[in-house]
């Protein structure tokens, strides 16, 4: 038979405490928890940069502590390489990481994201190997 000591004397169980943080939790609005969300970022956002002038955005949503995809599938080589070494830059600055992980497709995560798992690189010499052992048997 438990009882506290508190409750006997009109005081507030810590299960009582915890109730009611979690009634505050659920009960705030879309709108707050989206604006609360906005200010501390937790966010993926996906772009298509244009143009090398677009790299400023994208060290934008980084500084937000927002991670970004970014598809180069839209710019020529050069500007791709350019975008890559600034982004690179920013990256480093505020202490995050970028991965490749698709042909001209990069993520770029601030230090507050954590990616777990690796994407690699050589599927042809996946398949190549399959086709290998297959001869030799």
């Amino acid at each position: 038979m438990g009882f506290s000591i508190k409750g006997f004397f009109g005081g507030k169980d810590k299960t009582d405490n915890l109730d009611e943080i979690e009634e505050d939790f659920y009960s705030i609005s879309k709108d707050e928890y989206e604006k609360d969300t906005d200010k501390k970022g937790s966010k993926m956002i996906l772009l298509e940069p244009r143009a090398y002038s677009e790299s400023q955005q994208i060290a934008d949503h980084l500084k937000s502590r927002n991670g970004v995809v970014v598809n180069l599938k839209r710019v020529t080589s050069e500007q791709a390489k350019r975008i890559i070494d600034f982004l690179s830059g920013c990256v480093y600055s505020i202490g995050g990481e970028m991965q490749k992980i698709g042909v001209g497709i990069y993520l770029c995560t601030p230090k507050n994201f954590n990616v777990q798992g690796k994407i690699s690189e050589d599927t042809d010499s996946i398949s190549n190997k399959e086709s290998d052992d297959e001869l030799e048997l």
